[in-house]
């Protein structure tokens, strides 16, 4: 049941945050991140890993998204608090996907190289479909130049989070090292 819970709730912050930015509004998505949060927190076991993974996330989303926009790639709708930063409603997805790494994503704890394969294809889809479905964000022409920058960062971000949810987390097993047998 808790991976479902926590499937559909990413996935409505993810909703309300675009629908939101796309009318405008940042709150949304800050409102949908405290509420997911609180309910995730709620449930956790040790909040505390999933408090720094939501840091975490926020930091890598502030740095990468920030970057894009730096760098012309890309544009956001909604851009709170500054058009030269990543907005806070793009923010609340990064912290409130991080929490998804304990709960519904959890086995990719263990499974990095698919981390980041999902995180490659599944990053700029999301953006994608975000600047299609909503027109929340914007890309510079040629397209294909930010969707690779995004697939290349997702590629990274995903099985970072991932790697570091099973670091600090106490209820799995150390990844175990393939055994080498001498062959006598």
């Amino acid at each position: 049941m808790k991976f479902w819970l926590s499937l559909v709730g990413y996935q409505l912050v993810w909703f309300s945050a675009v629908i939101g930015a796309a009318h405008g509004l940042t709150w949304p998505g800050i409102l949908g991140l405290l509420v997911y949060a609180a309910c995730q927190l709620g449930a956790a076991r040790r909040f505390k890993i999933d408090l720094s993974l939501i840091a975490l996330a926020i930091v890598m989303g502030l740095l990468f998204d920030s970057g894009l926009i730096r760098a012309g790639l890309a544009s956001y709708a909604a851009a709170w608090p500054s058009a030269g930063m990543a907005p806070a409603w793009i923010l609340s997805l990064w912290g409130a996907f991080s929490l998804t790494f304990t709960q519904s994503l959890a086995y990719l704890q263990t499974r990095l190289w698919l981390a980041a394969a999902l995180g490659a294809a599944g990053g700029p889809l999301a953006y994608l479909g975000a600047a299609r479905g909503w027109h929340v964000v914007t890309f510079a022409s040629p397209s294909w130049r930010a969707l690779l920058c995004l697939g290349i960062g997702w590629g990274l971000a995903t099985p970072a989070l991932a790697w570091f949810a099973r670091r600090h987390s106490p209820t799995l097993p150390p990844a175990s090292m393939p055994v080498i047998r001498s062959a006598s």
